[in-house]
């Protein structure tokens, strides 16, 4: 058991991180939990109005829309990311020529803004001159131009594929963390011992990668959960709000003034997120596999 000298010392040294911690999401998070039980519309009296926000909310057509979009979206994303992620962290972990190189260039993606990427992939979907258009009629896939942005499944498609390029780099560098601390005796030991490919990356990789695996995992959920800028940028929520995000959902309420709404969404999104979080964490045994 540590002392109380240094149990003071620690909680000295974490002195930063907890204040910092507080002033940038405790107090923001517990201040739009208190304006989402008012009434908080500009030029008009703030008035308190209870439980009502939420009331409306459980009310609002568009507000199931636009959480089923989102719970949609992170499950088409998410495990497409970090399968993708997995193979190319497997891929630059191997002896390549210019390995470094080739990790450097992995992360340009992630690098990009999101609104650059967003603006990028809907010059690609556009109907009239879009590289997506062109590659369907040039290999003759369609005799039509496709017009992707223009049906919620396409939409919905072209979301997942223009968040996915961006991101899987982002896993594919978690995992690459989590594979190059596995020893390379194991590998060489399971050889000796006839184990092939397969069986070494179902017996040796995947069980040491789990916890490095389960981060990503939770990272890209919560993320994922949270979507804006490639919604904003690409369909702005469209076709007829099939792809309206709940955080995009909640931004159209601030920008119209209407900052007691905007804030009950912004709960109920946070409260999801939590939710998910830690029945993820339940149910993967991730307390477990870090203990």
């Amino acid at each position: 058991m540590p002392s109380d000298r240094e149990f003071k010392t620690a909680l000295l040294f974490l002195l930063p991180l907890l204040l910092t911690v507080l002033a940038f999401i405790a107090v923001p998070v517990a201040g739009t939990i208190y304006d989402s039980f008012f009434r908080d519309v500009t030029f008009l009296p703030r008035r308190f109005l209870g439980l009502e926000n939420y009331r409306s909310l459980l009310a609002d057509r568009a507000f199931y829309q636009a959480l089923l979009f989102t719970l949609l979206f992170t499950i088409a994303s998410v495990p497409l990311e970090v399968v993708l992620g997995l193979v190319f962290a497997l891929i630059l972990n191997r002896p390549l020529p210019a390995r470094g190189l080739l990790r450097a260039a992995v992360l340009i993606p992630w690098a990009i803004p999101a609104a650059v990427s967003g603006r990028a992939f809907e010059l690609i979907y556009n109907f009239s001159y879009g590289l997506a258009n062109y590659l369907v009629l040039t290999l003759g896939l369609s005799d039509a131009p496709v017009n992707w942005l223009g049906s919620s499944y396409g939409a919905f498609a072209s979301l997942v594929i223009a968040d996915a390029w961006r991101t899987t780099p982002f896993v594919a560098i978690i995992l690459l963390a989590g594979l190059t601390a596995i020893p390379g005796d194991l590998y060489r030991q399971a050889t000796i011992d006839g184990a092939g490919t397969l069986q070494q990356f179902a017996r040796v990789t995947l069980p040491l990668l789990k916890p490095v695996l389960m981060v990503a995992l939770l990272f890209r959920t919560i993320d994922a959960l949270r979507v804006f800028d490639v919604v904003y940028v690409i369909t702005g929520g469209g076709p007829g709000g099939s792809t309206n995000a709940l955080s995009l959902y909640g931004y159209q309420y601030f920008l119209s003034g209407d900052f007691g709404y905007g804030s009950t969404i912004s709960v109920v999104l946070f409260a999801v997120a939590l939710a998910l979080s830690i029945l993820y964490v339940r149910v993967s045994g991730f307390g477990r596999e870090l203990a």
